[in-house]
Protein backbone atom coordinates (compact mmCIF):
# COMPACT_ATOMS: atom_id res chain seq x y z
CA UNK A 1 0.00 0.00 0.00
CA UNK A 2 1.11 3.39 -0.84
CA UNK A 3 1.16 5.69 2.11
CA UNK A 4 -1.11 8.13 0.53
CA UNK A 5 -3.78 4.95 0.71
CA UNK A 6 -6.32 6.40 2.85
CA UNK A 7 -6.70 9.57 0.40
CA UNK A 8 -6.88 7.29 -2.45
CA UNK A 9 -10.15 5.73 -0.75
CA UNK A 10 -11.37 8.78 0.89
CA UNK A 11 -11.51 10.72 -2.68
CA UNK A 12 -12.47 7.34 -4.65
CA UNK A 13 -15.83 7.35 -2.27
CA UNK A 14 -16.25 10.90 -2.18
CA UNK A 15 -16.12 11.63 -6.13
CA UNK A 16 -13.08 13.55 -5.71
CA UNK A 17 -10.49 13.75 -8.42
CA UNK A 18 -6.81 13.47 -7.07
CA UNK A 19 -3.22 15.01 -8.60
CA UNK A 20 -1.40 11.82 -8.97
CA UNK A 21 2.37 12.27 -9.72
CA UNK A 22 3.41 9.07 -10.58
CA UNK A 23 6.53 7.57 -12.41
CA UNK A 24 5.67 6.60 -16.07
CA UNK A 25 7.54 3.37 -17.24
CA UNK A 26 6.31 4.32 -20.86
CA UNK A 27 7.58 7.64 -20.86
CA UNK A 28 10.90 7.26 -18.80
CA UNK A 29 9.97 9.89 -16.46
CA UNK A 30 7.56 11.30 -13.56
CA UNK A 31 4.26 13.06 -14.58
CA UNK A 32 1.72 14.52 -12.91
CA UNK A 33 -2.34 13.94 -13.97
CA UNK A 34 -5.65 14.75 -12.37
CA UNK A 35 -7.26 11.30 -11.77
CA UNK A 36 -10.38 9.89 -11.03
CA UNK A 37 -9.72 7.02 -8.42
CA UNK A 38 -11.12 3.71 -9.54
CA UNK A 39 -10.44 1.09 -7.45
CA UNK A 40 -7.66 -0.68 -5.68
CA UNK A 41 -6.97 -4.11 -6.16
CA UNK A 42 -5.09 -6.69 -8.21
CA UNK A 43 -4.94 -6.40 -11.84
CA UNK A 44 -7.19 -8.76 -14.00
CA UNK A 45 -4.86 -8.49 -17.19
CA UNK A 46 -1.35 -8.37 -15.53
CA UNK A 47 0.41 -11.96 -15.25
CA UNK A 48 1.57 -10.17 -11.86
CA UNK A 49 -1.56 -10.10 -9.94
CA UNK A 50 0.12 -7.24 -7.33
CA UNK A 51 -2.75 -5.12 -5.67
CA UNK A 52 -2.88 -1.86 -8.02
CA UNK A 53 -3.76 1.55 -8.06
CA UNK A 54 -6.44 2.25 -10.66
CA UNK A 55 -7.31 5.50 -11.68
CA UNK A 56 -8.72 7.67 -14.90
CA UNK A 57 -6.73 9.94 -16.57
CA UNK A 58 -8.32 13.11 -17.59
CA UNK A 59 -4.78 14.19 -18.87
CA UNK A 60 -4.18 11.20 -20.69
CA UNK A 61 -2.49 11.80 -24.37
CA UNK A 62 -3.05 8.07 -25.29
CA UNK A 63 -6.43 6.86 -26.33
CA UNK A 64 -6.48 4.23 -22.76
CA UNK A 65 -7.41 6.47 -20.25
CA UNK A 66 -6.94 4.07 -17.44
CA UNK A 67 -3.37 3.93 -14.96
CA UNK A 68 -2.81 0.71 -13.19
CA UNK A 69 0.37 1.22 -10.93
CA UNK A 70 1.96 -0.41 -8.64
CA UNK A 71 2.20 1.49 -4.79
CA UNK A 72 6.31 2.11 -5.91
CA UNK A 73 5.19 4.15 -9.42
CA UNK A 74 3.39 6.47 -7.18
CA UNK A 75 5.16 9.46 -5.99
CA UNK A 76 2.41 11.28 -4.50
CA UNK A 77 -1.81 11.12 -4.47
CA UNK A 78 -3.29 14.98 -3.51
CA UNK A 79 -7.35 14.98 -3.29
CA UNK A 80 -8.87 18.23 -5.40
CA UNK A 81 -11.41 19.77 -4.90
CA UNK A 82 -13.00 19.11 -8.31
CA UNK A 83 -15.50 16.36 -8.36
CA UNK A 84 -15.78 13.49 -10.70
CA UNK A 85 -18.75 11.75 -12.09
CA UNK A 86 -18.58 8.19 -12.82
CA UNK A 87 -20.92 8.45 -15.86
CA UNK A 88 -17.71 10.00 -17.51
CA UNK A 89 -16.00 6.71 -18.14
CA UNK A 90 -17.18 4.00 -16.51
CA UNK A 91 -19.17 2.26 -19.57
CA UNK A 92 -18.59 -1.46 -18.36
CA UNK A 93 -20.41 -3.45 -15.81
CA UNK A 94 -18.50 -3.01 -12.81
CA UNK A 95 -16.95 -5.69 -10.11
CA UNK A 96 -14.98 -3.15 -7.75
CA UNK A 97 -12.47 -5.12 -5.33
CA UNK A 98 -13.04 -2.04 -2.76
CA UNK A 99 -17.05 -1.20 -2.21
CA UNK A 100 -18.83 2.46 -2.70
CA UNK A 101 -21.69 4.31 -3.41
CA UNK A 102 -21.78 5.04 -6.80
CA UNK A 103 -25.65 4.35 -7.51
CA UNK A 104 -25.58 2.27 -10.76
CA UNK A 105 -21.98 2.76 -11.13
CA UNK A 106 -21.35 0.46 -8.04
Amino acid sequence: MHRDHATFISALEGLQKVKLTFFSKEDGRTLVSTCAPMDYGPSRRARDKSYRYHLWDYDSDDVRHTLSLLPRQIESIVATDERFDPSEFVTWRPAWFHPRDWGTYS
